[in-house]
């Protein structure tokens, strides 16, 4: 902070504080930046000329439609809007999927809130006995 030791008023020795802002320290240090940044500046391009090969990537396969099923409360069990058994619920997924692989087939599972554990543990139990092993429980979004 910077002092005035000669003004009006007071006595001979009295200190005032001079609320002006001192800019000089800012524009020295803008000035260091401004010369770093044109020195820097050239250095991060490349000089040196090349024709580059125009790059066409094939492109990315849709990925493939995801498979629902849904256990209803009375044990019902679907696949999409198709209705199935849990004694076939192997073979029909097989067919719904294709030539896909089943390890790599994720399975969406939908059940009513009121379905028996027993219902649904079933389901479970048929998808592993028939390879599907990666399952994701689907649930209400409540925002």
């Amino acid at each position: 902070m910077a002092a005035k030791l000669s003004g009006s008023g007071g006595g001979k020795y009295t200190v005032e504080a001079n609320s002006d802002i001192n800019v000089t320290p800012f524009v020295d240090i803008m000035l260091v930046l401004l010369i770093i940044f044109m020195v820097a500046a050239p250095l991060a391009t490349v000089s040196v000329p090349v024709k580059l090969p125009r790059a066409v990537a094939p492109p990315a396969p849709n990925p493939p439609k995801p498979i629902f099923i849904s256990v209803q409360n009375g044990g019902e069990v679907w696949i999409g809007d198709f209705r199935t058994s849990v004694g076939t619920l192997g073979d029909d997924l097989k067919s719904q999927i294709g030539t896909r692989d089943p390890d790599q087939e994720r399975i969406f599972i939908r059940a009513d809130q009121d379905t028996r554990y027993g219902d649904f543990m079933q389901v479970m139990n048929a998808l592993q006995d028939n390879g599907f092993y990666s399952v994701a429980l689907v649930g209400e979004d409540l925002s």
